[in-house]
C-alpha cells in the first residue's frame, strides 16, 4: 500500500501555534496536577491507597452515574465528532442517524455482556482472564493478540484523528501533535489509574456536552451566518440543486435514502462491535462499577451517547455543506479535498465558519477532551492486558502487589509512547483516521461472536473458541483485498482499499465467518458442558505489602467480594441474574427501535425533509443532548454528593485550621476495604456499600 502524508488542511491556521501548545501541554498538565491532588485527596479523607486493584478496579464499587459518563467520554472518540461530522458532509442528513445508531447499539447491547461478566467472574481484573479460566493458555494468547489489535487501532485512530484536528487549526506540526496530545494522559492515568479516568472521563464529558450545544444553537437559532433551520434547509436544497448527491433520493442532502450512506450504516455496525466487544477498556469499566450499577451504567451511557454523534454531525457536518461556498470558510475560494474529508477537518472548518477563531478554540478544545479521554481508556485496557495477562500470569506469578502497581505505571507509559512513535508513522504514511475507522472491523470484528459466546454459552468448545476468530481475519483479510483487487484492476492502495465497497466486504466476512465456523467446530468435536466454576475461582491480588508501605493492617485490606456471607453472595448473584434478565429484554427492544423501527421507514419510503420535518428533527436532537447532559452531568453529581461533602468537609476544616475529622483518627473503628471504609464490628457479615 501507497500513499503521501496525510493532509495539513489550509495553509493559514485559524490559531496560531501557541494556542495548540497551551491547549495540548497546559490543560494536559492542569489535569495531572488535578489527578494527583485528587488522589492526595482521597487517601487523606477517604483513606484511599492506590493498591494494584484499585489501579485496575476502583474497588468495584463505582455507582451508575460515574460509570454512564465514562462509557460517554471513552466511547467518544475524536473519530465520533470528526467522523461523523465528514459522514454529514459527504451523504447529507442520513450519515449522522446513521452514525450514532450504528455505533450506540452495541453499548446497549455490551451491557448484557457486562452483566454476565460480573455473575460468572466476580473477582476478573479483564475479560481475557475469563478466557484462560474457561480455554487455558491457547485461546487466552489468541483473544490477547484480538484485544491488543484493538487498543491499537482505536489509539492510532485518536492520535492520528486529534492530530490532524490540532496541526491544522494551529500549524503545530503533526508528528509534534502525536507526540504532545498523550504526555499529560500518561501523567494522569499513571497516578490515578482507573478511577482517574472516571474522574477526568466526568469532566471531559460535561465540557464537551456545553460545547456542541454551543454549536447546535450558533447554527440554527442565534448564529448570523446561519442562524435558524430554514437557512440551513435553504442552503441544503440549492446545494442538491446544482451538486446532487449521487445514490441519494433525488440527489437531496434531506433524506434518509442514501445508498452510500446505507453502506457506511453497515460497515459501522460491523466495525463497532469489535472496538466494544473486543476492547478490555469496557470490561474494565464493567468490572470497576458496583454489582447493581453495570446494567444501567451501560444503558444511561449508550442512550446519553446516542445524542452527541448525531447532533454534532448534523449541525458541523451540514453547516459545511451550506457555508463551503462563502468566504468565511477557511478553504475558500477553494472547496475541501477528499484527503480533508477523510482526516476529519469537516468538523474544525464549520466551526471556524460559524464563529471565527472562537469556534476553533471550541473545536481544539473537544477534540483535545475526546482525545485524551478515550487515550485514558485505552492505556488501562492495555496496562491490564499487559500486567495481569501476560506479567502476571506467565511471567511473574507470585508478584507481589507493589510489583503490579509498578508494571502497570511502566506499561501506561510504554503504550504511550510507542502509539505516539506508531500513529507518527501512519500520518508519514497517508494512513488516515478514516481509513483506520473503516478498517478496524476487518480486523477484529471476527472475534467478537466467540468472544461473547464465551460468557453466554456453555456449549462453546475449545475448538471453536480459539480457531474461529484465526480462520475469520484470514477470510476477512482475503475478501477485502480480493474485493479491491476485483473493482479497481488489480490496483491496491490506500485509495483504492478504503473504498466503501472493499471495506465492506471485508467487514461482513470477519463477523459473520464465525457464525459458520463455530457450528462446524461443534458438530466436529461435540458441544461443551462448561459448569462456570473456574472464572469464579478467579482470584484478587495480594496487596498486604501495598497495606504495610502505608502503615496499614495488611488484613483489612481485602475486597469486598471475599468478604459476603454465602447469604450475601447468594443476593448478589440473585441481583445480577435479575439484572441479566432486564438487560437482554431492554436492550433488545433499544436496537430494534435504533436500527429498524426508527430508520428504515424514512429510508425505505425516499421521504426528501420539508421544512418543518427538518426543524423538528433538529429540535429534537438538541432536546436530546440536554437530557444527555443531565443524566452524565449532573446525577453523578448527586449520586456521589455524601462523598463529595465529606471530601470537601475535609478541606474546608484542613483551611480553616479546625481540625480534619479523618477516619484514620478512629482507626480502632474502622477497617480499611479497598479504598472504602466500614466498621470492623460488620467488616466481616456486610457487603460494601459505597456512599
Amino acid at each position: 500500500m501507497a500513499g503521501g502524508p496525510a493532509p495539513t488542511g489550509p495553509s493559514a491556521s485559524p490559531l496560531g501555534q501557541a494556542w495548540g501548545y497551551g491547549i495540548v501541554l497546559g490543560i494536559g498538565f492542569l489535569f495531572a496536577l488535578g489527578m494527583v491532588f485528587t488522589t492526595w485527596a482521597l487517601k487523606r479523607y477517604n483513606n484511599e491507597l492506590q493498591t494494584s486493584e484499585m489501579f485496575s478496579t476502583a474497588g468495584r464499587t463505582v455507582k451508575s452515574g460515574l460509570v454512564a459518563s465514562a462509557v460517554v467520554s471513552s466511547w467518544t472518540w475524536a473519530a465520533t465528532l470528526l467522523q461523523s461530522s465528514s459522514v454529514a458532509f459527504r451523504y447529507g442528513v442520513s450519515g449522522p442517524l446513521w452514525y450514532a445508531a450504528g455505533a450506540t447499539v452495541q453499548i446497549l447491547l455490551f451491557a448484557t455482556v457486562a452483566i454476565e461478566l460480573k455473575r460468572r467472574a466476580p473477582n476478573a481484573h479483564t475479560f481475557l482472564e475469563a478466557v484462560r479460566a474457561r480455554y487455558g493458555t491457547a485461546t487466552h494468547f489468541v483473544y490477547i493478540a484480538f484485544g491488543l489489535f484493538t487498543n491499537i487501532l482505536v489509539t492510532a485512530m485518536l492520535l492520528t484523528g486529534g492530530s490532524a484536528v490540532v496541526s491544522s487549526l494551529t500549524g503545530i506540526p503533526t508528528a509534534a501533535a502525536c507526540f504532545l496530545l498523550p504526555l499529560g494522559v500518561v501523567i494522569y492515568t499513571m497516578f490515578g489509574g482507573i478511577k482517574a479516568t472516571f474522574l477526568t472521563d466526568y469532566i471531559h464529558t460535561v465540557i464537551l456536552l456545553v460545547i456542541i450545544l454551543v454549536f447546535a444553537f450558533t447554527t440554527f437559532a442565534s448564529g448570523e451566518r446561519l442562524g435558524s433551520p430554514r437557512a440551513v434547509y435553504d442552503a441544503l436544497t440549492d446545494l442538491a440543486s446544482h451538486s446532487p448527491v449521487e445514490g441519494n433520493e433525488g440527489g437531496s442532502y434531506l433524506t434518509m435514502r442514501s445508498k452510500e450512506g446505507a453502506i457506511f450504516f453497515v460497515i459501522n455496525i460491523i466495525g463497532n462491535f469489535g472496538t466494544v466487544f473486543m476492547d478490555n477498556g469496557y470490561y474494565n469499566k464493567a468490572i470497576a462499577a458496583s454489582p447493581v450499577h453495570a446494567l444501567p451504567g451501560y444503558i444511561i451511557g449508550g442512550l446519553s451517547w446516542f445524542a452527541i454523534p448525531w447532533l454534532c454531525a448534523t449541525t458541523m457536518g451540514l453547516a459545511a455543506l451550506a457555508l463551503q461556498r462563502s468566504p468565511y470558510f477557511p478553504t475558500y475560494p477553494h472547496l475541501m479535498t477528499e484527503a480533508d474529508i477523510s482526516a476529519g477537518l469537516t468538523l474544525p472548518y464549520a466551526a471556524t465558519a460559524i464563529l471565527g477563531s472562537g469556534g476553533a478554540v471550541a473545536t481544539l478544545l473537544i477534540v483535545f477532551m475526546a482525545v485524551t479521554s478515550a487515550f485514558s481508556a485505552q492505556l488501562i485496557a492495555v496496562s491490564s492486558i499487559l500486567t495481569y495477562d501476560i506479567y502476571n500470569t506467565y511471567i511473574n506469578p507470585k508478584a507481589s502487589g507493589k510489583t503490579l502497581v509498578w508494571t502497570s505505571h511502566a506499561c501506561v507509559a510504554g503504550f504511550g509512547l510507542v502509539m505516539a512513535a506508531f500513529s507518527t508513522g501512519l500520518h508519514y504514511a497517508g494512513i488516515s483516521m478514516g481509513y483506520l475507522y473503516l478498517l478496524m472491523g476487518v480486523i477484529i470484528s471476527s472475534a467478537v461472536l466467540p468472544a461473547t459466546l464465551t460468557l453466554m454459552w456453555k456449549g462453546q468448545n475449545f475448538w471453536a473458541a480459539t480457531f474461529s476468530p484465526v480462520l475469520g481475519l484470514c477470510c476477512s483479510i482475503v475478501a477485502w483485498l480480493v474485493t479491491t483487487s476485483k473493482l479497481n484492476d488489480g490496483v491496491i492502495n490506500v485509495t483504492t482499499s478504503g473504498a466503501n465497497n472493499p471495506m465492506l466486504a471485508g467487514n461482513v466476512v470477519a463477523l459473520l465467518s464465525p457464525a459458520i465456523f463455530i457450528p462446524i467446530f461443534t458438530l466436529v468435536f461435540g458441544v461443551d458442558t462448561y459448569d462456570w466454576v473456574s472464572m469464579k475461582n478467579i482470584r484478587l491480588v495480594d496487596d498486604s505489602d501495598v497495606a504495610a508501605a502505608a502503615n496499614l493492617d495488611p488484613e483489612a485490606l481485602i475486597s469486598h467480594h471475599m468478604e459476603l456471607s454465602p447469604e450475601a453472595e447468594a443476593l448478589e448473584q440473585a441481583k445480577l441474574l435479575r439484572a441479566s434478565r432486564i438487560a437482554k429484554i431492554t436492550t433488545a427492544s433499544m436496537t430494534l427501535i435504533l436500527l429498524v423501527l426508527w430508520p428504515i421507514p424514512l429510508y425505505g419510503t425516499g421521504y426528501v425533509f420539508s421544512p418543518s420535518f427538518f426543524a423538528g428533527w433538529v429540535i429534537m436532537g438538541i432536546i436530546w443532548l440536554m437530557c444527555s447532559t443531565a443524566a452524565v452531568g449532573v446525577y453523578p453529581l448527586w449520586e456521589g454528593r455524601m462523598s463529595l461533602a465529606r471530601n470537601f468537609g475535609g478541606m474546608w476544616r484542613d483551611i480553616t485550621g479546625k481540625g480534619a475529622k479523618r477516619h484514620d483518627d478512629h482507626v480502632e473503628d474502622f477497617a480499611v476495604v479497598e479504598g472504602h471504609t466500614l466498621k470492623k464490628e460488620v467488616a466481616s457479615e456486610t457487603p460494601l456499600k459505597n456512599e
